[in-house]
């Protein structure tokens, strides 16, 4: 299978936390490379845009109120299956269901502060990483 990239967001709850490389470090050991990454101040209006799909959801406030509560880092990742590789690694949404040795069980605080992000299909993928980086940044 040939490489394929991904979209990957390390949330304001870790990096406050100073996790970015521990977070990095089990992202890589799964055999992604990181091919792009920046750390951010996510405004309103790009946490407002980047999670629309949720905006008639009960949560969707909180969440954007998450998001912009301190830095993130943003980043494209490379590898074999990239999408369900990285999805492995994050574990569950509730860290309570993770699997021992997933980034949500290791650092997650809570349901919603969960550490990261990660796309959910190779779709969502180009469409997120457009979202943040020009093709130019993204150095292979």
């Amino acid at each position: 299978m040939a490489a394929t990239r991904t979209f990957s967001i390390i949330k304001p709850d870790a990096t406050r936390r100073n996790l970015t490389g521990a977070v990095t470090k089990m992202l890589e050991e799964a055999g992604l490379r990181v091919v792009a990454s920046r750390r951010i101040q996510m405004t309103k209006d790009q946490a407002e845009g980047f999670y629309g799909v949720h905006r008639e959801r009960p949560f969707f406030n909180d969440l954007v109120s998450f998001m912009t509560s301190g830095p993130v880092v943003v980043q494209v990742l490379e590898g074999e299956d990239a999408v369900k590789r990285n999805r492995d690694v994050m574990g569950a949404t509730n860290p309570a269901d993770a699997a021992e040795g997933t980034i949500r069980k290791a650092f997650a605080e809570s349901i919603e502060a969960n550490s990261v992000h990660g796309s959910d299909s190779d779709e969502n993928a180009k469409i997120e990483i457009d979202f943040f980086f020009k093709p130019e940044e993204i150095v292979g």
